[in-house]
């Protein structure tokens, strides 16, 4: 998911109402805050997800003090993916594996793909076929369709801000504002030193 590679828009994702540029294809970011807003996750979990290589912002990483990651509207959806896998009780050992295996494969249609989990094992699914043999083998205790998650991503970014990439980049490096709403006990220090 570092490099986007969306060609257009498959007959599905259309079918679906995903917009054109709203998978990934640069020309839009959304910060720190606006991810964890839009995902439901707190902005300490995103942060640790994108220091350990789980989710990285495909759009900008932090480079250091001072500046913010921007992630696309596809990391979004992982973001998701991720967070519904670890609230079924997988474990971040068997997502990380099931997210990387996405990667791996250059998936660049994610809308297509169900994932189905027994809560242990996660497992691809391209097809309404394959749902059914993992369901008659007992294999399947529920499943995400990433598409839903598209729909729901596109929802909640409906009213929160987006940036315009090649107006970020231009600016240069600009400070993430502290999450105030995530109840992050380290951002409150923060907060608490610079006031004095």
């Amino acid at each position: 998911m570092h490099e986007p590679r969306d060609s257009g828009l498959s007959s599905q994702q259309q079918r679906m109402g995903v917009e054109p540029g709203a998978l990934g294809d640069g020309e839009v970011g959304y910060r720190g805050v606006t991810a964890c807003s839009a995902v439901g996750i707190s902005y300490r979990q995103l942060d640790y997800w994108a220091r350990t290589g789980l989710v990285v912002p495909s759009v900008r990483d932090a480079s250091g003090s001072g500046t913010s990651r921007l992630y696309s509207f596809r990391d979004l959806v992982v973001l998701k993916v991720v967070k519904r896998l670890l609230d079924a009780g997988v474990s971040l050992q068997n997502i990380r594996r099931a997210i990387e295996a996405l990667r791996s494969r250059g998936v660049d249609d994610l809308a297509g793909i169900t994932l189905i989990s027994d809560g242990t094992t996660v497992y691809e699914c391209r097809s309404p076929e394959e749902v059914v043999d993992l369901l008659q083998g007992g294999q399947g205790v529920f499943g995400i369709a990433i598409g839903g998650a598209f729909k729901e991503i596109q929802g909640s970014l409906s009213h929160l801000p987006a940036e315009s990439v090649g107006a970020v980049e231009s600016a240069g490096p600009v400070a993430e504002p502290e999450p105030d709403a995530v109840g992050d006990e380290l951002a409150a220090r923060r907060a608490r030193r610079r006031a004095g």
